[in-house]
């Protein structure tokens, strides 16, 4: 991108006039004649390409060979071992991608204005942020316990948006887009739509767009239950909007396509995604060359288009609090939050955990007395009941127990502006559970200790849980308060525990129609709808929405009810509220008045 800091200068100051597609590409995008210059190299190798109209992207298509030869990259095949299954989502088989030996390379003249060669490893980077409650199927003798059964009308009921729908605001002339890496079937939108949930919606509004070839069959296998969510909740919210199913292939390039067709195309009027990977497996992919290490800056790019052409754009934070590559390959268990909701042009959604009460058994009960940052530490006192572990402690330790919100501070991005000013952002509470053990080397298998005199850091892969007076007890030892620089994440939040979650409707599932489904996943979707109809009510686009929200959120009347309760009943495993302020890493500004938020974008944007 040219001009990209007087760009991000701008969105992060707030726009006021949004710009095309042609009018971004010619003060943002590359040359026509730099592209031109690329475009001829590639062809002497029968490489073609095909430029997108924002001047960021060019697709290539050619054989290894011409690959080999133009960008001086060897590619071999290699062979992925399974991957077992977790919080409802079944196990990635084997399978054989390819890859590079060593490091992609241009001509001078062309490499300074190429940010990042894609496409030479197909290994699917991302990974959906769904996840399945363990208690779904509890029963408590002859009555079984149902939960997780809200629809998309509770969440416009809780958060503000039924008063939009009475004034008669559903989205019309609007159009949703979702990206995502797994595909569709309509007919189970469709169905949910009229069938369970009995709600008219506008005919014909799916369209699939596939970018690269597509996502495959529908399968549960790589994640289609995510994109039926997607589709399912996002229509739901804004019934008469338009949806473009953006489907790609879980690749670096399928991902890199697939946002900027969405910001090329500039139909959909807001957009979300619910898929995405650690930052720190961006940072480790590249650091050990198997990745472009500019990969994770792509959403970047095409976040900052999105928002000068006034498209919104939301994001999950992930799943795993504020460890977010727990569930990584390898595992790395120090504090991490999502790529690309680290983006700061993109809003990130967290996710907190409504009040409910679950009987276990005829004498073990779980309850969450109020509103809560999602964090499944309230489950480790029942490990006997839930999990069978010998000890609290090993469930604390087991990465499919370390589940809740996605939330904390990026290493990698910088704190935008709109952050910068904010009161006490970079100043936090935190719950330190767990103690991270087993240190390698950044990027490889080697062991090391600490501290390492290596560029690469070493980073943790196992905890200790702190222990308190009865043996096995998870007790952190005490509060603490910290600061921290960078991006923080996230934006805001909305009910994403499973445990007091969403009904999942998809023909691939048993049974069908299924209850006790969350994670942060459906917060973004969420939001994407209720942007939709926000946008309806003021009859105009309201872009990148977070130097608005931040705003909005120190005044006095703000359209946001923080979460600022500190310690353990309201954490995200790590992160917690501070008393008296306005932010916390686990849940953002907080929740939100949708209605009030549509007013404040009316009246004091």
């Amino acid at each position: 991108m040219r001009n990209e800091s007087t760009l991000q200068s701008a969105v992060a100051a707030g726009l006021h006039q949004y710009v095309t597609v042609s009018q971004f590409a010619s003060q943002y995008g590359q040359t026509k004649a730099n592209i031109s210059a690329l475009e001829s190299y590639l062809s002497k190798f029968g490489i073609k390409s095909t430029a997108y109209a924002d001047g960021l992207d060019i697709s290539t298509t050619g054989t290894a060979a011409a690959y080999t030869k133009a960008l001086s990259a060897h590619i071999s095949l290699y062979r992925l071992r399974a991957q077992p299954g977790r919080d409802g989502q079944p196990a990635r088989p084997a399978m054989t991608v390819h890859g590079t030996t060593n490091a992609a390379t241009l001509p001078a003249n062309l490499a300074t204005f190429v940010y990042a060669i894609l496409g030479l490893t197909s290994y699917p980077v991302a990974s959906s942020n769904a996840v399945h409650t363990p208690l779904a199927s509890r029963t408590v003798g002859s009555h079984a316990t149902v939960i997780g059964n809200r629809t998309p009308a509770s969440f416009a009921s809780q958060y503000g948006l039924t008063s939009l729908y009475q004034q008669g605001f559903k989205g019309q002339g609007e159009t949703l887009g979702i990206i995502t890496y797994a595909s569709l079937q309509p007919a189970d939108a469709t169905y949910f739509w009229s069938k369970i949930l009995k709600i008219t919606t506008k005919s014909n509004r799916i369209k699939l767009d596939n970018i690269d070839g597509g996502s495959g069959p529908v399968s549960a296998g790589v994640g289609s239950g995510e994109t039926t969510l997607d589709v399912e909740q996002s229509g739901a919210l804004a019934p008469q909007a338009n949806i473009v199913v953006y489907q790609a292939p879980n690749t670096d390039y399928g991902q890199a396509d697939a946002w900027f067709t969405a910001a090329s195309q500039n139909t959909a009027t807001s957009i979300s995604t619910s898929w995405g990977e650690s930052e720190i497996l961006n940072e480790a992919i590249g650091a050990n060359g198997t990745e472009a290490a500019t990969y994770g800056g792509i959403f970047d790019e095409a976040g900052l288009e999105m928002a000068a052409q006034g498209q919104s754009a939301f994001d999950a934070s992930g799943d795993a609090g504020a460890y977010d590559d727990a569930f990584g390959s390898p595992q790395y268990t120090e504090l991490s939050v999502d790529n690309p909701a680290n983006s700061p042009w993109i809003t990130a959604s967290a996710g907190t955990t409504n009040p409910f009460t679950i009987p276990l058994s005829s004498t073990v009960t779980i309850a969450v007395k109020s509103q809560r940052a999602w964090g499944w530490d309230y489950l480790w006192p029942y490990y006997k009941t839930i999990a069978g572990d010998a000890t609290e402690g090993q469930m604390a330790a087991d990465p499919t127990w370390t589940a809740g919100g996605g939330g904390g501070y990026s290493v990698i991005e910088p704190r935008p502006s709109y952050q910068g000013t904010f009161p006490g952002i970079g100043k936090y509470t935190a719950v330190p559970y767990l103690k991270p053990a087993s240190y390698v080397l950044f990027g490889t298998s080697t062991a090391c200790t600490l501290p390492s005199t290596s560029p690469l850091p070493c980073v943790p892969t196992t905890w200790t849980p702190w222990t308190g007076t009865k043996t096995g007890v998870v007790a952190p030892p005490s509060t603490i308060t910290a600061t921290a620089a960078g991006r923080v994440v996230p934006d805001i939040a909305a009910d994403a525990d499973p445990d007091s979650g969403y009904q999942l409707y998809f023909s691939q599932q048993t049974p069908k129609l299924e209850p006790g489904w969350g994670g942060t996943s459906f917060v973004a979707p969420q939001l994407n709808g209720s942007a939709a109809v926000i946008d309806s009510f003021l009859k105009h686009r309201t872009g990148l929405w977070n130097p608005e929200i931040y705003k909005f959120a120190t005044q006095t009347y703000t359209p946001f009810k923080p979460l600022s309760t500190a310690g353990a009943s309201n954490d995200n495993l790590y992160y917690s509220g501070t008393p008296g302020t306005k932010y916390n890493p686990a849940t953002g500004l907080g929740t939100p008045n949708l209605s009030q938020l549509a007013l404040d974008f009316k009246y004091h944007s």
